[in-house]
């Protein structure tokens, strides 16, 4: 284990209360800025998997965030670090218009109103809807909703972003442009998907 990679899971096992193993000794290691896809069939354990990464499920074995153990001690700090993005937008936004649902985590983090503006304006800018802030959550389309999605983890400027079926049920143009916005972010990302394609330009 490397404090100089984004994460490492070593012998990581989770059952589910009153249901077989999902996780069997899952280990992996995500370099800094590196890109990876999780593929494998629907009940293979893949968000399962993502969840352990800040702590909102945990299992037996090992896991590293950026060389930090998650445990109880550690799991606040490492959730400003690692950004999760639901398959599902309407899982991840429950505010009213996009600014408020995008400042959301900042603002809980004890940043100034001038800082937490800016981190607004920095994530809708990296998604493309630089210009939505005060456009209503019920008036995005879906593939819109998904960009937001992922602005509200990139608020929190996190090191490491996982990303629950990110092109799924987006359009054929929804999905393009997402793809061009997640390929041209920095961040470790690990991406868990049914799509090869977006697999074979994005990882």
């Amino acid at each position: 284990l490397s404090a100089s990679t984004a994460i490492d899971i070593l012998d990581l096992h989770f059952a589910y209360p009153g249901s077989e193993e999902v996780l069997k000794g899952v280990s992996l290691s995500l370099a800094l800025g590196e890109c990876a896809a999780l593929i494998g069939p629907n009940g293979a354990g893949k968000s399962t998997l993502a969840l352990h990464l800040n702590g909102l499920l945990r299992g037996t074995g090992l896991v590293k965030v950026l060389g930090v153990t998650v445990e109880d001690a550690t799991v606040r700090g490492i959730r400003t670090r690692v950004g999760l993005v639901f398959q599902d937008p309407d899982d991840q936004l429950f505010l009213t218009t996009v600014g408020q649902d995008v400042a959301f985590g900042p603002s809980n983090l004890g940043l100034s109103a001038a800082e937490i503006d800016e981190r607004v304006r920095g994530a809708l800018t990296a998604v493309g809807m630089e210009c939505a802030a005060q456009r209503l959550i019920q008036h995005l389309s879906f593939g819109e909703k998904k960009r937001v999605a992922v602005a509200t983890a990139l608020a929190m400027n996190p090191d490491i972003l996982a990303l629950d079926e990110p092109s799924a049920n987006l359009d054929p143009k929804a999905r393009r442009r997402l793809i061009e916005i997640l390929g041209a972010l920095p961040m470790a990302k690990l991406v868990i998907t049914h799509d090869l394609a977006l697999v074979n330009e994005l990882c």
